[in-house]
């Protein structure tokens, strides 16, 4: 084992602060990574102050981070995808069973013995959990390291690896493509890549958002037209149109008013999941045959997929930028949404932090 450099929390009353942390030596089927680049999830601001401990309870100390970007600088002898040198990524998983039906369908992310990249067991006895991008270097299976396009802004590509797989998995499942009229329910960190996959797929996209003062900006990003969802007139219109529906919109919100969007066998799929349970009426799904879904991440060859259709597209996050050190400053702001669209931590702040 080896020492790095991190940023963590000790309890989940704690600011993120520097700390050591162990990494292991790599193997022979392991990449080790320098990390450029780590981008700010809410989910790491959940797991900091332990707000799902009713599901995924906290281990401290916690380092977060879970949209990695950097440069490879050794590989185990073993090792035929990535070489010294090379950018890569790393996302949401860091280790699965490789053997279940789930990992056989490329669908690492639904497999039971998955581990997360941070706050997992770590099946390699290193640490009693997996430690996150919030931090020097990273050691990991070759199969769970992305390559990176070339051409992609590396600050702009880190989001990609959650918020990117998140929002292109569903919507490549529903068939997302020219002559589909497609709704994304949310302009936020989740929305907005949402936004610019559904639009360079080809199909009609609308934006569904409360908020009047972000239609400038979703027209930007490249939607087609904008619905404030609390116009009845404006939804009322749009009724019954939509083949697919992606909703990114974490808080309670009336879902059976979009399902009625939805056309004939069209689907409403949530990416982002109230904590709160909300009500769906039967009639809801029964008239127009339609059906309600959620989707987690992706499988890594479809990530991959993903990377490799953003560099054809030139397609990235919007991001603010920010040293390791406004880290907690940027947990506050994104309590208030304050942010357009995604925090990315540049790492290089952390070797004076």
């Amino acid at each position: 084992m080896y020492q790095t450099k991190a940023y963590a929390a000790e309890s989940a009353t704690s600011l993120l602060e520097s700390a050591s942390i162990p990494r292991r030596d790599p193997t022979d089927k392991d990449v080790q990574i320098e990390i450029l680049f780590c981008g700010v999830c809410h989910s790491d601001l959940h797991q900091v102050r332990d707000e799902w401990k009713s599901v995924m309870p906290t281990v401290y100390p916690v380092v977060p981070g879970h949209e990695i970007v950097g440069r490879v600088t050794s590989v185990g002898s073993s090792v035929t995808k990535l070489k010294p040198g090379d950018l890569a990524a790393v996302g949401c998983m860091v280790d699965a069973d490789c053997t279940c039906a789930e990992c056989q369908a490329d669908r690492e992310n639904l497999c039971p013995s998955g581990v997360f990249t941070y706050n997992s067991p770590d099946k390699h006895g290193t640490a009693p959990v997996t430690y996150g991008g919030y931090s020097n270097s990273i050691v990991v299976d070759e199969h769970f390291a992305l390559r990176v396009p070339e051409n992609l802004d590396l600050a702009g590509t880190a989001p990609l690896l959650c918020a990117g797989i998140t929002t292109y998995s569903p919507i490549k499942r529903y068939g997302v493509g020219p002559g589909m009229k497609v709704g994304i329910v949310g302009l936020g960190g989740l929305g907005h890549m949402g936004v610019k996959f559904a639009h360079a797929l080809g199909a009609h996209t609308v934006v569904f958002t409360t908020s009047p003062g972000k239609k400038e900006d979703a027209l930007r990003l490249g939607a087609d037209e904008v619905i404030i969802s609390r116009n009845e007139d404006e939804m009322q219109k749009h009724a019954g149109s939509f083949n697919f529906i992606l909703d990114t919109v974490s808080a309670p919100h009336d879902i059976n008013a979009l399902l009625g969007m939805l056309a004939t066998d069209g689907n409403l799929t949530l990416v982002g999941a109230s904590e709160q349970p909300m009500e769906v009426s039967g009639f809801s799904l029964l008239f127009g045959r339609r059906s309600l879904s959620g989707s987690i991440i992706g499988g890594i060859a479809q990530t991959q997929e993903m990377l490799d259709f953003c560099g054809e597209k030139n397609i990235t996050a919007d991001v603010e930028v920010i040293p390791i050190q406004k880290v907690n400053e940027a947990y506050e702001r994104l309590l208030k949404s304050d942010v357009k669209y995604r925090f990315c931590i540049d790492m290089e702040s952390l070797k004076t932090a």
